[in-house]
């Protein structure tokens, strides 16, 4: 494996660890959102990663998709989204889960970052000693 498809390997992981940092970021502030503009509750969104269709050995973003799991019953009869049993559906977005995706994601993103600096040295080094 060449330095510099290490380096692009490095970077499509960082690249796919910021989006899923960014959509846990939204189910996160969207953890109360019971009115969304397509009607409904925020439904929490999942990060689809897989490996590149080519053979650079990265990785590729699939799709953001909404997660279809059942949404959570809150009996609030004052509550403007109540319904005729005091129900209110909130979304599906549980912060602990919600938090250690986030770790699991900024591990992820500084491993990532940490190849990527560990390759520019390395061909840093390689000019120093060719010069």
């Amino acid at each position: 494996m060449s330095i510099f498809r290490a380096m692009d390997v490095s970077g499509s992981g960082l690249r796919a660890q910021r989006v899923r940092m960014d959509t846990i970021a939204e189910n996160i502030a969207n953890a109360e959102t019971t009115r969304t503009a397509e009607g409904g509750p925020y439904r929490r969104l999942r990060v689809l990663v897989a490996p590149a269709d080519d053979s650079s050995g990265g990785v590729q973003l699939v799709a953001v998709m909404p997660d279809e799991g059942p949404l959570k019953q809150v009996y609030d009869p004052s509550h403007p989204d109540a319904d005729e049993q005091g129900y209110v559906q909130m979304p599906n977005v549980d912060i602990a889960t919600e938090m250690v995706d986030m770790v699991t994601a900024s591990r992820a993103y500084e491993a990532n970052a940490k190849a990527l600096a560990m390759a520019r040295a390395m061909v840093r080094d390689a000019i120093d000693i060719l010069t």
